[in-house]
C-alpha cells in the first residue's frame, strides 16, 4: 500500500512539473482546485447511493488524488506536506478518543473537545470554524448542533414545529402585501428553510440527505410521467397540466401499491 501511495505522489509531482509535466496540472492553485474537489466528493457520494463498489473505488481514488495534489502544492510552497496531513488527523483522532487511547475510560463530550481545540487556535466564537463552502443545509445543521452543545436549543419538539409554522406564516404575510418585495420574500424563505433544518435535526434525520432523496424521488416519478404521456402519444410541451397531474397521481399510486406488496412478501 505504501508503495502505491508513493507511486501516486511521484505521478502527481511529475504532472505538476512546470518543465516537462502537464500544463494544466502545473497551473493549478488551491483556489482553482476547490470546484473539482467538491465535484469529486459528490461523485463518491453518488457511487455510495448507487451501491456501485467498482465505481466507488475509482471515485475514492480521484478524491485521494485531490488530497495528494493539495499536499504537493503546499509542500512546494513550504507550508506542509502529506506526512503533516497524516500526522494532523492522527493526532486529532487520538485527542478526541481519550477513552480508547489513554487510561481515561469515560466517553468524552465531543463538542467540548472541539471547543478546546478551537481555543488553542485562538478562535473565540463557537461558530468560527464552520466552513462557508459546504452545502447550505449542512451548514445550517452544523450551526444548530454547535449552538445546541451549549444549551441554546429547544428541549421539546412542539416549539420546533411551531417555529416552522411561524416562519411559513411570515412568508405568507409577505406574499399578501400589495407590493411584494422579493428581497423580503427571500429572507423569510431563508428563515423557513433554517427552521425546517432544525426540525429535521430534532427528528434525527439529515436534512441534506432528506432533500437528496426527495430530489431523486421526484426525478424517478417525473420520468415515469414522461413515459406515461409518451404511451398516449403526448409530450410534455403539448400536454396540459391536468394530464401531467393525472399521470403523476397514477405514478404515485403505482409506487404505493408496489411498496405495499413488497412489505407483504
Amino acid at each position: 500500500m505504501l508503495s502505491e501511495l508513493k507511486r501516486l505522489q511521484d505521478i502527481t509531482k511529475k504532472l505538476r512539473n512546470p518543465i516537462d509535466g502537464c500544463e494544466w496540472d502545473s497551473k493549478q492553485t488551491f483556489d482553482s482546485l476547490k470546484s473539482y474537489t467538491l465535484e469529486e466528493t459528490y461523485e463518491v457520494l453518488d457511487a455510495i447511493d448507487r451501491q456501485d463498489m467498482v465505481e466507488l473505488k475509482s471515485e475514492l481514488g480521484d478524491l485521494l488524488f485531490q488530497i495528494v495534489f493539495y499536499a504537493d502544492l503546499a509542500n512546494q510552497q513550504g507550508l506542509f506536506n502529506f506526512d503533516d496531513i497524516c500526522q494532523s488527523v492522527a493526532d486529532k483522532l487520538i485527542s478526541r478518543h481519550p477513552h480508547i487511547f489513554s487510561n481515561n475510560t469515560s466517553k468524552p463530550n465531543w463538542e467540548q473537545l472541539k471547543q478546546q481545540e478551537r481555543d488553542k487556535r485562538e478562535q473565540y466564537s463557537l461558530l468560527d470554524d464552520i466552513p462557508n463552502a459546504i452545502p447550505a443545509l449542512m451548514k445550517a445543521e452544523k450551526i444548530q448542533k454547535r449552538c445546541a452543545s451549549v444549551g441554546f436549543d429547544w428541549t421539546e419538539l412542539q416549539p420546533v414545529i411551531a417555529k416552522v409554522k411561524e416562519e411559513l406564516n411570515e412568508v405568507e404575510q409577505e406574499l399578501a402585501q400589495s407590493t411584494i418585495e422579493q428581497s423580503k420574500v427571500a429572507e423569510e424563505m431563508g428563515d423557513l428553510l433554517f427552521a425546517t433544518v432544525n426540525l429535521a435535526r430534532h427528528l434525527k434525520v439529515k436534512s441534506e440527505l432528506c432533500l437528496q432523496n426527495a430530489n431523486n424521488k421526484f426525478i424517478r416519478r417525473f420520468k415515469q410521467v414522461e413515459l406515461l404521456l409518451k404511451q398516449k402519444n403526448r409530450n410534455l410541451v403539448d400536454a396540459t397540466l391536468e394530464e401531467m397531474e393525472d399521470a403523476w397521481q397514477i405514478v404515485k399510486q403505482t409506487e404505493k401499491s408496489s411498496s405495499e406488496v413488497n412489505k407483504n412478501d
